[in-house]
């Protein structure tokens, strides 16, 4: 069969739509169907356990192998699926440098951020801000989380959506809906677990659509090899910029570094990726299941770079934008699945079924953080602190749904932000870069207080959006890759001269073509965005600590080792003591992640692990002077005995993070401790 005669758009002079076949409509039917029994199956299995817990927390017993998978496809969303595509047509390959910032990404929520989250047993991301900062501090991130996590899935909702019903006739609002409401149903009623397996199996259709694409899509235009040789005659393969110019749009410092900030604001201390990893039964689990989302993360990306370079290949000779046949970029790829898929029935309808489950995964993960951050961070925090565990997860569902009923109306606002993979990555950076900068703040910096919480966050979030409203109002000028027109059969109805010719000059990745001299802050507008995340954690971070410093701050030795992280020894933990001691800036790390007590030290004795029912001479209550005498960790995280009065590190308010009644009485080994507080003595 020769190119003219296989009905390509471009060989369409009328422009008329492709249109689905009863096979599609009942492929995307399915997932949705199967999505959904999935959460009734939950719903009926688990109808007895009415616990907070198992709803939100999936009952800390999932294993590692679902748990990456759903961590995976909460971020890896129809966003990725229809941008990354996109940006192969109309750019470089330069993003595909990109993948290596994803190792860096995994290595620090994997033994930087979660450590601290898994040991402090939190629900909420959030709860952490409070034990290091204050209540008010913990309020202003769970409300900035739950803004971005809103405009988000109202983003991931829409987009798929709006480029369906442009190129193929798919119903905007009713996929809007059913998709949105079938979403909402399973994960209101399924909890975690659902949410869990849902992820799961539409992880699997995302990846079978993408190979299919992927094969079909190298047939049609003759092998791979030709795909990558035309865009490699265009100009598209392009590996080597280094430019540290900030205002370059895709350099490899800006995907790596600046793609690094970005991701790890996602996977790092995002409550819908902390959450998950918290429904592990431990921490080495959570971990295992952090670094199987490494050659995850980089497959779904490097096949949707693939299939970018295929549908360059076919559209070499006609771009589609100058035919007329798309109007933005989110439209390229189900344009090109209708025209090399589009004769095969079923086909269309695993595309969609594959983009749709992207939607899915992204929203349930959503709903169900949105929930337990409401919940925790707001109802027990500031109402009802006693709700029973019954009326808890009521409130839970109750969550879920109303939260999925403002992302359906926030759809709307979704359709101005432009293109999907930009303006997601921008979102997660000018309000996800901020709340990094804030947790990094908390745990890397044992100086820092309550009002430089404040001022850095709120200074993050200022300049960030200025900088991101600025860019969208003032907007730099990024040159294209070259495209043609020389295949394009064209009619009366094509307002485009038929002239064969690039309608760009092929600059690859250069920055600003023409600043505008006259105005003195372009050059701050012209920040690529893939610098947002990095620019808004310096701006906390510096602020923060001004701020800290001026209103005083707090002593590193008064602060709880378990919220602070010890970078350096993390980072390099084969240095000398004598070099990594001054690194910990005073923080007691002592048995805390297994840093080993010093010489000049305090002196230290291990005491072992302690069951609930047994309890030795030295794991006696002093209830006449409240001494610790020994706080032990079940997890062997800090297991240690203070035989003098002087080495017990100093607290002061909500540093002080002792065991709870509820926990000491749901725990099967729990630390042998003395708690000097009146109201826990009495618990105890």
């Amino acid at each position: 069969m020769t190119l003219e005669d296989r009905g390509y758009s471009f060989q369409n002079p009328g422009g008329g739509k492709h249109s689905f076949t009863t096979v599609d409509y009942v492929l995307f039917a399915l997932t949705l169907a199967v999505s959904a029994s999935i959460g009734f199956y939950y719903a009926w299995a688990d109808r007895r356990k009415k616990n907070i817990k198992e709803f939100l927390m999936a009952g800390g017993n999932m294993s590692p192998i679902p748990v990456a998978l759903s961590l995976l496809a909460s971020f890896m969303s129809a966003i990725t699926l229809l941008g990354t595509p996109g940006e192969m047509y109309n750019y470089t390959t330069m993003y595909w440098w990109i993948g290596l910032s994803y190792f860096f990404v995994v290595f620090g929520a994997a033994h930087v951020f979660l450590p601290v989250f898994y040991n402090l047993k939190v629900t909420s991301a959030y709860e952490y801000l409070e034990h290091r900062f204050s209540k008010g501090v913990r309020t202003a991130g769970s409300m900035t989380f739950s803004i971005q996590m809103l405009l988000y899935m109202a983003l991931v909702l829409y987009a798929p959506s709006l480029a369906l019903n442009a190129v193929t006739g798919f119903t905007l609002w009713g996929s809007v809906i059913s998709v949105g409401l079938v979403c909402t149903l399973y994960t209101s009623i399924g909890g975690m677990k659902a949410v869990l397996i849902t992820d799961s199996f539409q992880v699997i259709i995302m990846f079978t659509g993408l190979i299919a694409i992927l094969i079909k899509g190298s047939i049609e235009v003759g092998g791979f090899g030709e795909a990558w040789q035309l865009a490699y005659d265009s100009g598209r393969v392009y590996f080597d910029d280094f430019s540290p110019d900030p205002a370059v749009r895709h350099s490899v410092w800006s995907l790596v570094i600046g793609g690094a900030f970005t991701w790890v604001a996602i996977y790092g201390v995002n409550q819908a990726q902390v959450q998950r990893c918290c429904t592990v039964p431990t921490l080495k689990q959570a971990q295992i299941a952090l670094w199987l989302n490494f050659p995850g993360l980089c497959f779904i990306l490097y096949l949707c770079c693939l299939i970018g370079m295929v549908v360059f290949g076919l559209y070499s000779h006609c771009d589609p934008f100058l035919y007329k046949s798309i109007k933005s970029s989110d439209q390229l790829l189900p344009l090109f699945v209708m025209d090399v898929l589009g004769s095969l029935p079923g086909f269309p309808g695993l595309f969609v079924a594959s983009l749709f489950s992207g939607a899915l995964s992204t929203v349930s993960s959503g709903l169900n953080s949105l929930s337990a951050v409401v919940l925790q961070d707001v109802v027990k925090s500031y109402f009802v602190p006693d709700l029973s565990e019954e009326k808890a997860t009521l409130v839970s569902k109750i969550l879920v749904f109303v939260f999925g009923i403002i992302c359906l109306g926030l759809t709307y606002i979704a359709s101005l932000l432009g293109g999907v993979l930009q303006a997601a990555l921008s979102l997660f950076g000018m309000i996800g870069g901020p709340l990094l900068g804030l947790f990094i703040l908390g745990m890397m910096f044992p100086w820092s207080n309550k009002w430089g919480a404040y001022t850095g966050l709120l200074s993050g979030l200022v300049f960030m959006f200025w900088i991101g409203v600025g860019a969208q109002i003032h907007k730099p000028n990024i040159p294209k890759s070259p495209v043609y027109t020389t295949d394009c059969i064209w009619n009366i109805t094509n307002n485009v001269s038929t002239t064969a010719m690039p309608t760009t000059t092929p600059m690859f990745n250069a920055s600003i073509a023409a600043a505008d001299d006259s105005d003195p802050l372009q050059r701050l507008y012209d920040l690529s965005y893939m610098w947002y995340s990095a620019t808004a954690v310096l701006t906390v971070c510096c602020v923060g600590l001004i701020v800290s410093f001026i209103t005083g701050p707090t002593r590193a030795a008064d602060l709880d080792p378990k919220l602070i992280c010890p970078l350096f020894d993390i980072l390099f933990p084969y240095l000398p003591e004598k070099i990594k001691k001054p690194m910990r800036f005073g923080v007691n790390h002592k048995g805390a992640r297994h840093i080993p007590a010093s010489d000049s030290e305090a002196p230290l004795k291990k005491s072992s692990t302690n069951k609930l029912n047994t309890f030795s001479s030295t794991d006696s209550l002093d209830k006449t002077n409240g001494d610790l005498n020994t706080f032990g960790k079940s997890n062997g995280e800090i297991n240690c005995t203070f035989e003098d009065e002087n080495d017990k590190p100093k607290t002061n308010g909500a540093n002080n993070i002792p065991p709870s009644y509820d926990e000491v009485l749901e725990s099967e080994t729990i630390p042998a401790v003395v708690i000097n507080d009146a109201e826990h003595m009495t618990k105890l």
